[in-house]
C-alpha cells in the first residue's frame, strides 16, 4: 500500500454535493488520501498536524479533480490507425469506413502490445483513472492492464459472425455459432482471471461485441450472466447506419427496440455509441421511441464523438439523450484516447445540432465523464472527491499558461488546456503519471513496434481487401509525395 499522500491547501477542488447528488467547486482544500481511499477532505487548517510518514503536495497551484472514467476504448488495436483512419470512409456505407477497415486490416499481437502501452499511457495523460477495454484477449494483455496501475475492465469480445464486403454498398455477415461459443467461455475465463488479480484494480465486463454480430439466444444468456455475476454488460448498437437497416430487416424494429424485446437493456447495460436512433435523421425511422427506451430500462449511452464526427455524423444529441433521463458515459473509442477532448467535442456538437449554447456545457459533460461512467460500472465509490471515495485523483496544474486566467478550471482545462495542464495522475493512493510519464508502465519501445506492425498491418490489406489493395491504396496520404 501507498503511503499517504496530503494535498495541502488545494487552490480549486471538484468536490461532491452528495445531498445535491453534483459536483461543486471549493476552495483552499485538504484531502488526504490513505490505503486507498479519501480518508479525509476539508478546508485548509494551517494548524492541523500532518499526518504521519504521509507525502505533503503543496496545493496552491492546484485543481484536485476526481479521476475520469472511459467506459468504451479499444486500446489494443485503435492506435495503429493513426495515420490510417482520420479522413478513410465509404460514401456507399453513409461514409463509415468501419466494414472496410475491420476486413482488410489485422494487426498483429505485437502490435496489439504497443498499442495498448500507448494507449494506457496516453489515457492517464489525459487524466483518466478507470476505463473499460474492449478488445480480442491476447497473452499480454491482463499483465499490461496490471502493469500500468490503471482501474480496468477487462471486455474480452465474443461474436458469431464477422462483417465482409464484396461490392462497396455491400457489407455480409459471416457466421460461425459454435466459434461464438468457444470465445463467450473463453472470456468468461479471462473475465475470472482478471478478477482474481492481486492488485484488486481489475475487472470483468460482459462484452458480446455487437447487437448485430451475435444471435438472440447467445445476447439473452450474456445480460442473464452479466446479471447472475455481478458485472456490467455492453456491445455496439446503432453504431451505423448499415448496422440499423440490417436490423430493421431482420426484426422489423430498430436495434434499440430490439434490444429493449429481448431484455438488454437494463441499469447495468453500456451500450457503445447509440447514435443511429430512430429519430435521427440518418435513419428517419416512423417511430421516436429509442431514447425514451433506453431511459426507461435505466441503461447507459457510452458517447465517443469523434470517430464519428470525422465522416460527418454525430449524436443527436448529448443534451437531448440528459434532458429524456438516459445516463450519460464517455468513451474515446479509438485514438487519440484523449478523453478531454471528447468532452469538449461533445459540447461543440451538441450546440452546433440544435443552434443552442444550452444543449450541453462543462458541468454536464463533466458529470458524464466521472459520476456518469462511475454508476454504469456499479461504482459510486469512483468519479467523486467525497470522503470514503477511492482515492483515484487528478492533479492540474493551474500554473500552466493554457489555465489562466484560471477563473473557471474545468472550463480552462475541457476548453483550453485539456492533457497539458494534467500534472499527476493517482489510483487507490498510488501515481500512476506525474511530470508526463507513467511511472509504472513501459513505453520506451512501444511506438517503434507498432510503426512496424502498422506497416505490416498496411501491407498485407491487399490479401483480404476485396478489391484486392494494399492499405496505401486503401487511405492513402493526406498529400501525395513529391
Amino acid at each position: 500500500m501507498p503511503a499517504p499522500l496530503l494535498i495541502r491547501d488545494a487552490a480549486w477542488a471538484v468536490v461532491w454535493d452528495g445531498p445535491a447528488r453534483r459536483h461543486a467547486y471549493a476552495h483552499g482544500m485538504d484531502v488526504l488520501l490513505r490505503d486507498g481511499r479519501i480518508a479525509a477532505i476539508a478546508h485548509h487548517d494551517p494548524d492541523a498536524p500532518l499526518p504521519p510518514g504521509a507525502e505533503v503536495v503543496d496545493g496552491r497551484r492546484l485543481l484536485v479533480m476526481p479521476g475520469l472514467v472511459n467506459i468504451h476504448t479499444h486500446p489494443t488495436t485503435e492506435p495503429a490507425g493513426r495515420g490510417v483512419r482520420e479522413d478513410h470512409g465509404v460514401p456507399e456505407q453513409q461514409m463509415t469506413g468501419l466494414f472496410e477497415r475491420l476486413q482488410a486490416f489485422r494487426l498483429d499481437q505485437q502490435g496489439q502490445a504497443a498499442a495498448m502501452r500507448l494507449a494506457y499511457a496516453e489515457l492517464m495523460s489525459a487524466g483518466v483513472t478507470s476505463v473499460v477495454d474492449l478488445s480480442p484477449p491476447f497473452p499480454e494483455w491482463l499483465g499490461i492492464m496490471r502493469e500500468s496501475g490503471l482501474r480496468v475492465w477487462a471486455g474480452p469480445g465474443y461474436a458469431a459472425a464477422h462483417w465482409g464486403m464484396s461490392a462497396p454498398q455491400t457489407v455480409t455477415w459471416m457466421w460461425n455459432r459454435e466459434n461464438a461459443r468457444t470465445q463467450f467461455e473463453a472470456a468468461k475465463r479471462v473475465m475470472k482471471e482478471a478478477e482474481a488479480d492481486n492488485s484488486g484494480r481489475l475487472h470483468g465486463i460482459v462484452f458480446p461485441a455487437q447487437i448485430d454480430t451475435v444471435e438472440e439466444d447467445m445476447l439473452r444468456e450474456s445480460v442473464a450472466y452479466a446479471g447472475e455475476t455481478g458485472r456490467p454488460f455492453t456491445t455496439h448498437i446503432a453504431q451505423a447506419v448499415v448496422e440499423v437497416r440490417e436490423m430493421i430487416r431482420r426484426h422489423g424494429v430498430t436495434p434499440i427496440q430490439w434490444a429493449a424485446s429481448i431484455g438488454l437493456l437494463t441499469p447495468r447495460s453500456i451500450l457503445g455509441h447509440a447514435i443511429f436512433v430512430d429519430e435521427h435523421a440518418s435513419i428517419g425511422w416512423h417511430t421516436a421511441k429509442d431514447i425514451g427506451l433506453v431511459a426507461e430500462h435505466g441503461a447507459t449511452v457510452a458517447h465517443c464523438p469523434s470517430p464519428f464526427a470525422r465522416y460527418g455524423e454525430h449524436l443527436k444529441h448529448f443534451g437531448k439523450y440528459r434532458a429524456r433521463g438516459v445516463n450519460m458515459g464517455f468513451g474515446t473509442d479509438c485514438a487519440p484516447h484523449n478523453l478531454i477532448e471528447e468532452m469538449r467535442l461533445a459540447i461543440l456538437l451538441a450546440r452546433n445540432a440544435v443552434r443552442d449554447v444550452a444543449a450541453a456545457d462543462t458541468g454536464s459533460v463533466f458529470h458524464a465523464a466521472t459520476v456518469g461512467g462511475a454508476e454504469a460500472l456499479g461504482r459510486p465509490d469512483l468519479g467523486r472527491l467525497e470522503k470514503g471515495a477511492a482515492a483515484d485523483v487528478v492533479l492540474v496544474d493551474l500554473a500552466h499558461p493554457l489555465m489562466n486566467p484560471p477563473r473557471d478550471p474545468l472550463r480552462a482545462l475541457v476548453f483550453h488546456a485539456a492533457d497539458r495542464a494534467v500534472k499527476r495522475v493517482v489510483v487507490a493512493g498510488e501515481t500512476v503519471f506525474a511530470d508526463g510519464r507513467t511511472t509504472r508502465l513501459d513505453v520506451a519501445e512501444a511506438a517503434g513496434i507498432l510503426a512496424e506492425s502498422q506497416a505490416r498491418m498496411l501491407r498485407d490489406a491487399r490479401g483480404r481487401d476485396y478489391r484486392g489493395r494494399s492499405g496505401d491504396e486503401i487511405a492513402p496520404l493526406s498529400l501525395p509525395l513529391h
